[in-house]
């Protein structure tokens, strides 16, 4: 503890500023578009012989995050099984700090598991919302199902933020939570085994969250049909602006994806998809709805444990020049089965189900996916879906130019940069291919352990976390 404590005090304490190579976010932009500009993205490397690798941080034992960066400092969530604080041990949820330049540990966030159990908090998951970094300010979802505002130099700066102040811990390591909503208590929200949403903003004062509601231990019923599914926080208080739950008591089985915020049709939009397999749009200061877009055939059915053909959305929806883009999935324990990608005209108003629908995806050509787009300025789309396969498609048209089997599982979603596609799958496999119409595969590479989140290249770093190591990989 003494020597954690001594190594976090030479750090230097800085405001953070978000740079134009900075990561600040889920997807970098909010319109959470997975194709990136960067040059000079590493294309060799092997966590073996430690070529190319700039340098390796211990995580948790299960880790579905990918990192966000901004000032020199990184942050990602994962579980406690690593136990960077001595004197916090056992399960919680983790949100770890990491100096960017050589990957020391800096300080952490442990949020306990909640009294109810894998209902609403599964065992040893960690914390799967991606931090939102603004200026000195940190923002995610715990296990807790609570949205935290944290100071990114947490207890360094040696002030404790409020008006929340009543942290227990607050050594050099530890959070120092600004202020907390606690959307079980104060909006009665039931998360389905975990809270989850990466938050995304406005770029002004404005948060907004996917609560992640959902059904009972039974999955048969929704405990909270009444509580929002989609909220608007005031950044600097925590207070809620506005809340809507167009969902109810359809929600499906959870509401596990993360909103977008763009402009369509000339006007602000945040774009949510429901636990219904719907996306909606709203305008993101009234929370007034624009359109909705059923994600689901007209004649698809919700049987439980995944044998039917109606889907919820896990993937997050992406704006793109006046058009959303979506995948439908489930629960990868329920398996694989036909899925559904979507390109919307996000101009239009109203229950745009027929007439917003530029062009689907799917039946036997594409499965369940639980991936984010990447659509790249010269009209291509890189998606895969949970079996396995790598897309490649007009973005336009929808038309397919190629598909590629990665021969295992695919919880993350591919990064577009430097004219390379990047992707990694369960059995740990890495793959880097050309981003164009036709198929080469560049390298191949495993990491020693299953891959289930997003690369994420910034800096001329390539950030990629197997299940309890992030990997800072550099160029020769």
């Amino acid at each position: 503890m003494k020597a954690l404590i001594q190594h976090s005090l030479l750090i230097t304490l800085f405001i953070t500023t978000l740079q134009a190579d900075d990561w600040p976010m889920w997807g970098l932009t909010r319109g959470r578009n997975l194709a990136v500009p960067g040059t000079n993205v590493p294309t060799s490397w092997d966590v073996k012989t430690g070529k190319n690798i700039k340098w390796v941080a211990e995580l948790g034992s299960q880790t579905y995050n990918n990192v966000s960066v901004a000032g020199g400092k990184l942050f990602i969530g994962t579980n406690n099984q690593a136990e960077k604080n001595p004197q916090v041990v056992g399960d919680r949820g983790v949100v770890m700090c990491f100096n960017e330049a050589d990957g020391k540990f800096i300080w952490q966030a442990a949020h306990p598991k909640l009294p109810t159990g894998r209902v609403n908090d599964w065992p040893e998951q960690g914390i799967c919302s991606i931090p939102l970094i603004d200026g000195d300010r940190l923002f995610y979802v715990s296990n807790e199902a609570r949205i935290v505002c944290a100071d990114v130099n947490g207890f360094l700066d040696d002030e404790n933020d409020g008006p929340y102040t009543s942290e227990k811990a607050t050594s050099k390591i530890d959070v120092d939570i600004v202020w907390e909503l606690d959307m079980m208590d104060e909006l009665a929200v039931f998360p389905h085994n975990l809270a989850t949403c990466s938050i995304v903003d406005d770029g002004g004062d404005l948060l907004f969250v996917v609560t992640s509601n959902g059904v009972d231990e039974a999955h048969l019923v929704v405990p909270s049909p009444r509580a929002p599914d989609f909220i608007c926080v005031d950044k600097k208080t925590g207070k809620v602006v506005w809340e809507d739950n167009p969902v109810s008591d359809r929600i499906l089985h959870g509401e596990w994806s993360n909103p977008a915020y763009g402009i369509m049709g000339g006007k602000p939009q945040v774009v949510f998809a429901g636990g219904d397999g719907v996306v909606y749009s709203y305008e993101p200061k009234t929370g007034k709805q624009i359109w909705k877009f059923d994600c689901n055939l007209k004649d698809s059915k919700w049987i439980l444990g995944g044998r039917g053909t109606r889907n919820n959305i896990i993937a997050t929806p992406v704006i793109y020049k006046d058009h959303v883009y979506i995948g439908v999935g489930q629960d990868p324990e329920h398996g694989e089965g036909p899925g559904h990608l979507y390109c919307i005209d996000g101009t239009k108003t109203g229950d745009v189900t027929k007439s917003g629908k530029v062009w689907h995806f799917g039946d036997e050509k594409f499965n369940r996916t639980m991936s984010t787009c990447a659509i790249t300025d010269d009209g291509l789309l890189f998606i895969t879906d949970l079996s396995g396969f790598l897309y490649c498609l007009d973005a336009k048209t929808g038309k397919q130019h190629w598909r590629h089997d990665l021969l295992a599982a695919v919880w993350g979603s591919v990064l577009v940069v430097d004219g390379k596609v990047i992707i990694g799958d369960e059995d740990g496999d890495l793959e880097i291919l050309e981003a164009k119409k036709t198929k080469k595969v560049l390298f191949e590479t495993n990491m020693g352990n299953a891959v289930y989140s997003t690369p994420v290249f910034v800096n001329n770093t390539l950030y990629i976390a197997n299940r309890n190591k992030l990997y800072a990989i550099g160029a020769k």
